[in-house]
């Protein structure tokens, strides 16, 4: 074998399945498979190829640990005079930053924003 080869058949290894594409998922499976190719590896998604490669080699599959499931909090619905009243605040906030000497255009933007996104709330509960 080459160099070459052997860096890219020894990068291979130490990455996780989970960050594999397709095709090196595809290229594994079809080690695993060997004569039988009545599986279908070809025919595969990446989550299958994930979830053969894992049942032959007898890999359990855990979730990370950082990856867990989202809670659905329920948002505070506020009323139209309460929305009124912090979209006239946030245009007071983005007036005196367009008056300052400096202009924070960063800011003045993420003020424009967030007045658009509680014009559109506004909208919805009027």
């Amino acid at each position: 074998m080459t160099e070459e080869v052997k860096k890219q058949h020894h990068h291979k290894e130490d990455k996780p399945l989970d960050k594999m594409t397709a095709i090196e998922l595809k290229e594994i499976a079809h080690e695993i498979e060997g004569e039988n190719r009545d599986t279908g590896v070809d025919a595969m998604k990446k989550e299958e190829l994930l979830a053969f490669i894992k049942k032959a080699k007898g890999i359990k599959d855990e979730p990370h640990p950082h990856h867990h499931a989202h809670k659905k909090t329920s948002k505070v619905e506020l009323s139209k005079q309460d929305l009124k009243a912090k979209i006239s605040a946030l245009k007071k906030v983005r007036l005196d930053a367009r008056e300052t000497k400096d202009k924070d255009k960063k800011k003045i933007k993420i003020l424009r924003r967030r007045i658009n996104r509680l014009k559109k709330r506004l909208r919805k509960v009027a």
